[in-house]
């Protein structure tokens, strides 16, 4: 599993000309599934979403978590994290898991920030979207349940 964590001031996401989750303060989460991720995957990068200390203390020091600032996840679905661009002009996208499963661990993923205390929007999974946000430093890291 592969998500990319952006720091955000604001985000919402509109999906079928209509808004499908918004936030203020939080984090911009994309999140890509592969084949071989399992359970195991979604909890490490949920857990390491909900804790990752990356909002400023009263020091200007990243010690802070999303949960400690009571900020908010916008959690949107992006099979292309997995596109292989090493050949060729088009990526290949063979590395991300089929629609179902990638659905299903997306929703486990979800399911396991709100049981760490986290308010969680989504966008829709599968569908086109317009994904609109503030990157708030610009502060935006890469977790990945492989490395």
């Amino acid at each position: 599993m592969k998500v990319v964590v952006q720091r955000s001031k604001a985000g919402r996401v509109i999906a079928d000309g209509e808004i499908s989750g918004h936030i203020d303060r939080g984090l911009m989460v994309l999140v890509g599934v592969t084949h071989d991720d399992s359970e195991e995957d979604v909890r490490f990068c949920a857990d390491k979403v909900t804790h990752l200390r990356i909002f400023e203390d009263d020091n200007g020091k990243m010690n802070h978590s999303v949960l400690d600032e009571e900020g908010q996840v916008l959690s949107v679905s992006q099979f292309t994290l997995y596109g292989d661009c090493r050949k060729g002009r088009r990526p290949n996208f063979m590395n991300a898991a089929k629609p179902d499963e990638a659905n299903r661990l997306y929703e486990k993923f979800n399911e396991r920030l709100r049981d760490n205390g986290l308010q969680v929007e989504t966008g829709r999974f599968g569908a086109m979207m317009d994904v609109e946000f503030t990157n708030d430093g610009p502060v935006t890291l890469i977790v990945d349940s492989k490395e």
